[in-house]
């Protein structure tokens, strides 16, 4: 009976924690794995005339100058403000300075644009970050970071990329997996055990070092006092910040205590004859021998425990650390029990979860996928308007950048935890793939996924005009409008798993500020009124003829098939919002009703744009394309058969009997449409089921062109494989789309991987692969279809 208590009492404590963390009764995301794994070459960092955030601060430099606006590290974790971080550092005796920080190439280093040249993985994590773990593969012989850029330098576009595997570091299993785990005590007491595992035929030695520090703020002008590390007097480190209170750092044996300041070594970058302990002081004390690099009082802003071993031939050895805000008289008493009740809780939190998943291959992807998105948490610190003015006693920023990247952006302040695309490669956040990653996060942390959802609109992201930010690279380009989607589908899916019960609070707040985004689409994308949208990037800059976030050769613009629909689904998703709301506050129906309206026009002008008997359906080719329009108002398609003419299917959504029985208002004001706007009610679908009613289907698709539209979607020599729906057709492989534009020729043809077109600059280049998140939206407008029209 004991044991079978056990059990249970593991099974509900995760989830009693991130039930309790919704209710901000407790602090268990007060810590987690917030910490960047790149803050070089980043546009925060980026104080150049010439806005190469790239060139300005290198991974070179990134060990010897003091960050501005975050840290980074590897498999590192701070609190949420990012006051205080701990995170891995290693050297194998080899190396030319401290693995303190993950490598990669920039993206002018790399044939395919940046890319990290590591391997690590994110093996497991619990929302409330009790129990944390990944992996990293430590070579033993040098790290060949001259090799890796020099051969992706000397590549071609049309050549594949040169990775780390394939320099030969880990020839005869010469490397280390060192796992890293993370377990929590309390929400302020955090346990970190790391294991090394020798996989070579030989001994082998390697340092291990611990690392916590404090981020600097001191530096620009942060009024709080000074804070410090330094010695306990029983061997630990005891951390303390203004803001943040005490900490204990205990540390397992007895290990060398290094301590320096988290400051910049302008001695070696610049040549200044400056004096103190810097940023890069381990790596001048443990790779170089210097004992003089390190403070000999024992404080500073950054410290380390220095662990020396030699790995026996199929051995590990492990250090352990405890970091907590209590004094703690024998901290490693318990260390081995928690970390294994923490463990077996994250096994009983994920067996409910995946309850009815029976391939044991599926569940571990799926707990993986969900580390990841745990894992790739990073708090994000940007303050656009002192980016552009300056720190007090700093030097000013270039006159340029008042007229640069972003420089429209003065009101946008941001310092919140958020969900990264890849916080190596994309660290920092992108509006559209946040959207996304709310869907599976709702899975486990409901409360997480709405709180970010509403964060894009909040009044220091979404800007005066109502354009939510997309990327630090340029907050103004445009992403497709998922956000309305993705609060209905988090939604939905915390009130299925609640028995019904629904967040309305949180769908009425974000639909208010959804309204002001909606209306920066229809005043800015919609000049001509025609109810056909622009939009620009889009996110398929890849597939496209044409940059379309910027002016074409000759003027012109382009009437977007893709842009349109995202907006008709915007109307769907709006209106499907506002329905919901509608049950309990009547005063909805009216906003349902203008997105009904809404819907209905944007359908018929897909058919004639402005009235002039061009629309974006080609029904020579039975496909949507975009259209140019050119100065003098004359038009033509630009037949590229892409994911673009697919998005169409994305705009539907099925109006139930029962539920215009209770809006009563929705219904009259839709009859009257249905009765006195008769080209409008032609493009709603009706299909009375007996015992129930009318149902009405609202589509931008007829079912004839549904069907054509499939006909080339299910064509494996189109846009079918084997893995999901190509985004460009792979009959453009044989047959290239060819074009000229005010005397400049333009081409796309499919290409099953990178582009070797450099149009649009990095790793943003490729033409064909699988894109999940389209493919995603597709495979739910197919369910939405079938239940509307059955299999048939």
């Amino acid at each position: 009976m004991a044991v079978l208590r056990g059990k249970s009492a593991a099974r509900g404590a995760e989830r009693a924690r991130v039930v309790a963390q919704s209710h901000d009764t407790l602090e268990w995301r007060r810590w987690g794995p917030y910490l960047g794994e790149r803050q070089w070459g980043t546009v925060r960092e980026d104080y150049s005339r010439d806005g190469d955030a790239w060139s300005y601060f290198s991974h070179d430099h990134a060990r010897s100058r003091a960050y501005r606006w975050g840290e980074d590290g590897i498999a590192g974790i701070c609190d949420k403000y990012q006051h205080l971080c701990l995170a891995l550092a290693l050297w194998n005796g080899e190396d030319p300075f401290l693995k303190e920080r993950l490598f990669g190439l920039t993206n002018s280093e790399a044939n395919h644009g940046e890319d990290v040249k590591e391997l690590y993985y994110y093996l497991d994590a619990t929302p409330t970050h009790s129990y944390l773990r990944m992996l990293y593969k430590y070579p033993q012989r040098a790290f060949p970071y001259a090799q890796l850029r020099d051969e992706n330098r000397r590549r071609g576009r049309e050549m594949p990329e040169f990775e780390l595997i394939d320099s030969g570091v880990f020839d005869d299993d010469r490397y280390f997996d060192v796992f890293v785990e993370y377990a929590k005590a309390g929400p302020h007491d955090i346990l970190m055990q790391v294991s090394a595992h020798n996989r070579g035929a030989a001994d082998a030695p390697l340092h291990i070092l611990p690392q916590l520090w404090f981020r600097n703020e001191w530096s620009w002008g942060e009024p709080d006092a000074r804070p410090e590390l330094s010695v306990d007097g029983r061997g630990g480190i005891v951390a303390r910040h203004a803001r943040l209170g005490t900490y204990h750092c205990y540390l397992e044996g007895t290990p060398e205590l290094l301590f320096c300041d988290n400051e910049t070594n302008a001695r070696r970058l610049y040549g200044m004859p400056n004096a103190g302990y810097f940023k890069d002081a381990f790596h001048e004390r443990v790779v170089n021998g210097n004992r003089d690099a390190v403070n000999p009082a024992h404080t500073g802003t950054k410290a380390a425990a220095h662990f020396v071993f030699t790995v026996p031939v199929a051995g590990s050895v492990t250090v352990r650390l405890r970091l907590s805000r209590d004094p703690a008289q024998q901290p490693f008493a318990d260390f081995a029990q928690v970390l294994a009740l923490r463990h077996t809780e994250a096994d009983a939190y994920y067996d409910a979860l995946q309850t009815g998943i029976d391939d044991a291959d599926a569940r571990l992807i799926q707990r993986q996928a969900l580390a990841g998105l745990i894992w790739s948490k990073q708090f994000y610190y940007f303050d656009v308007p002192r980016w552009l003015d300056g720190d007090p006693g700093m030097p000013a920023p270039p006159a340029e950048r008042r007229r640069g990247r972003n420089s429209d952006w003065g009101h946008l302040n941001n310092a919140d935890v958020i969900s990264m695309p890849d916080k190596w490669e994309y660290p920092w956040y992108a509006a559209w793939d946040l959207a996304f990653h709310c869907i599976p996060l709702a899975m486990v942390d409901p409360a997480f996924a709405k709180e970010q959802l509403v964060l894009m609109t909040r009044e220091w992201y979404m800007h005066p005009n109502g354009q939510i930010p997309a990327y630090e690279w340029a907050f103004g380009d445009v992403n497709p409008p998922v956000h309305a989607w993705a609060a209905w589908e988090v939604y939905r899916s915390e009130r299925d798993a609640n028995g019904g019960r629904g967040d309305t609070a949180f769908l009425e707040r974000i639909l208010h500020k959804l309204l002001l985004n909606f209306t920066w689409w229809v005043n800015r994308k919609d000049p001509a009124g025609h109810n056909v949208f622009q939009g620009g990037f889009l996110g398929l800059d890849n597939i496209g003829v044409l940059d379309r976030s910027r002016p074409l050769p000759g003027g012109g613009t382009i009437e977007q098939a893709d842009g349109t629909s995202w907006m008709a689904m915007y109307c769907l998703n709006l209106m499907r919002i506002a329905l919901e709301l509608a049950q309990t506050n009547h005063v909805y129906e009216d906003i349902a009703t203008k997105f009904f309206e809404h819907f209905l026009y944007i359908a018929r002008a897909m058919n004639n744009i402005g009235d002039q008997g061009i629309g974006l359906w080609d029904e020579e080719d039975q496909f949507f394309y975009d259209v140019l329009r050119f100065p003098d108002g004359s038009m033509t398609p630009l037949r590229v058969r892409s994911m673009v003419g697919l998005i169409p299917l994305f705009a539907v959504e099925i109006l139930e009997p029962e539920l215009l029985e209770r809006l009563p208002g929705f219904k009259l004001r839709l009859e009257w449409f249905m009765k006195y706007r008769p080209e409008l009610a032609a493009l709603v679908s009706h299909w009375m089921e007996p015992g129930r009613g009318n149902r009405r289907l609202l589509s931008l698709l007829r079912p004839h062109r549904m069907r054509r539209l499939l006909q080339r979607m299910l064509d494996e020599d189109e846009f079918l494989s084997a893995y999901g729906v190509r985004s460009l057709s792979r009959a453009h492989r044989d047959q290239p789309y060819l074009a000229s534009l005010d005397g400049h020729p333009v081409s796309v043809n499919y290409q099953p991987a990178e582009s070797e077109s450099g149009l649009f600059g990095g790793n943003s280049n490729w033409r064909g692969p699988i894109w999940f998140p389209v493919n995603y939206l597709l495979v739910n407008a197919l369910y939405r279809f079938a239940d509307f029209y059955g299999e048939g």
